[in-house]
């Protein structure tokens, strides 16, 4: 393989944001067809791979990133892929020391698994970890993006 003719750092800047953004428009889509689904997929897992190649990702950048491809998951109902990569998120979250609104995402993505898997035991701790880390966010906007979702699982 030979050097490429463009910035190969521009580039997974580029596509590490693009495909996240792209992902959400298929995630907001009320009623994807057996393609989209595929697409959203892919591209959510194209965006993490984008991010583990910029210099400058973080801990809470992966985390993030796991977060939606586990949505994604729960969202197609493959709840054993969507509590792997919701794990993946905490830990991704922990080890980076993330803020609590990265943290309870992590255990928002967990309790959404675990719902979709169809443990209401283990989805109601997840959901208590979550509710945990959002009386911790001090950022009122955000606090009240991650109280809506979490009051969508169940």
């Amino acid at each position: 393989m030979g050097t490429p003719g463009f910035d190969l750092s521009e580039a997974h800047e580029h596509f590490s944001a693009d495909c996240f953004n792209n992902t959400w428009g298929l995630i907001d889509k009320p009623d994807r067809s057996k393609e989209e689904d595929e697409q959203m997929l892919l591209l959510a897992m194209s965006s993490v791979w984008h991010w583990t190649q910029r210099e400058d990702h973080t801990s809470s950048n992966l985390s993030v990133g796991f977060w939606q491809v586990s949505r994604v998951h729960a969202l197609l109902e493959r709840g054993d892929e969507a509590r792997r990569y919701g794990q993946m998120a905490l830990e991704a979250g922990e080890r980076g020391g993330s803020d609590p609104f990265t943290i309870g995402y992590a255990f928002e993505a967990l309790a959404r698994a675990e719902a979709v898997a169809g443990d209401k035991t283990q989805m109601a701790e997840y959901l208590t970890e979550a509710m945990k880390a959002a009386e911790r966010v001090e950022d009122e906007e955000p606090k009240s993006w991650l109280l809506d979702d979490l009051k969508t699982i169940g």
